[in-house]
């Protein structure tokens, strides 16, 4: 399949986490036609083996570059970590674009050297974090309070979310790190930044009196990223952009609840008119 510039994005996710990715993506490059994936029927990766995850990201990829997009982006950090290098292996000529928890840009704004990362157990777990934050305890003897947030993603997910639940989880996973001083915060997975102004309040509330921590959320830097590449190979859209009489798309599919992804759509960015259709992958 021969792409071109008016090529759709894939953007894909096990939720709706990836929306904070695409609402990047879409405000950057506002040119882009852009393709969503939830994956709900198995959401949440971060509970899943890493050969489950493995195989949905393919057969995913398998479908999307298959819809002829010319880029992939992998919208999650526990995806990314099980399995990039083998989409990229198994799709060497393709633009794919993966998830990477903020350790380098928060070690480096941290004024006090503690930081502190909200991410799934598999994340944590995964050799591709691991390294990364062995490599920066070494360059800027950063210390990393990891806090593996379980629940938090299924909470997210809800259509109407309990604000007191929300609120007793953020205060059981931020006491350790407000208890270790950090002044920065990591967000390990697209589903967090949803709740970055809860986040925040609870936070600010175990440090009273301290300045507001520094929050890294790196959906802004995919999107530069991507940005950076369609340029480099001359695949980013100027024709929406030239010509108003067209403008460019967002479409949304789901292996789970059509109804769920559209009403997250409405609620999350404001798409009240995003199509939104149900999505069958064939094992």
């Amino acid at each position: 399949m021969i792409l071109d510039s008016g090529s759709p994005i894939g953007i894909f996710d096990s939720g709706i986490g990836g929306l904070s990715v695409l609402r990047h993506i879409h405000a950057l490059l506002p040119a882009e036609n852009l393709l969503y994936i939830s994956d709900a029927a198995y959401v949440p990766y971060g509970e899943k083996s890493e050969q489950e995850i493995t195989a949905r990201c393919m057969l995913i990829a398998q479908h999307l570059f298959a819809q002829g997009v010319k880029a992939l982006v992998v919208a999650c950090n526990t995806a990314t970590a099980a399995s990039i290098q083998k989409l990229r292996a198994a799709y060497p000529e393709q633009i794919i674009i993966g998830m990477e928890p903020g350790l380098k840009p928060a070690a480096a704004c941290s004024n006090n050297h503690v930081v502190g990362v909200l991410a799934t157990q598999r994340t944590l777990q995964s050799e591709k974090y691991q390294r990364l934050r062995d490599q920066l305890i070494q360059e800027t003897q950063t210390r990393f309070v990891a806090q593996a947030c379980v629940g938090l993603v299924n909470l997210i997910e809800q259509t109407e979310m309990d604000a007191t639940e929300l609120e007793q989880l953020l205060h059981a996973y931020l006491q350790v790190m407000a208890n270790a001083g950090a002044d920065t915060l990591v967000l390990g997975c697209t589903h967090y930044p949803f709740v970055r102004e809860s986040i925040e309040s609870v936070y600010a509330r175990l440090r009273p009196g301290l300045a507001a921590a520094t929050i890294i959320d790196t959906g802004i830097a995919v999107a530069q990223h991507l940005q950076r590449l369609l340029i480099q190979n001359q695949l980013q859209n100027l024709h929406t952009i030239e010509d108003t009489t067209h403008s460019a798309s967002i479409a949304a599919y789901t292996t789970g609840d059509v109804t769920h992804l559209r009403s997250m759509l409405n609620k999350l960015l404001q798409l009240d008119n995003c199509p939104a259709s149900p999505l069958q992958l064939a094992e």
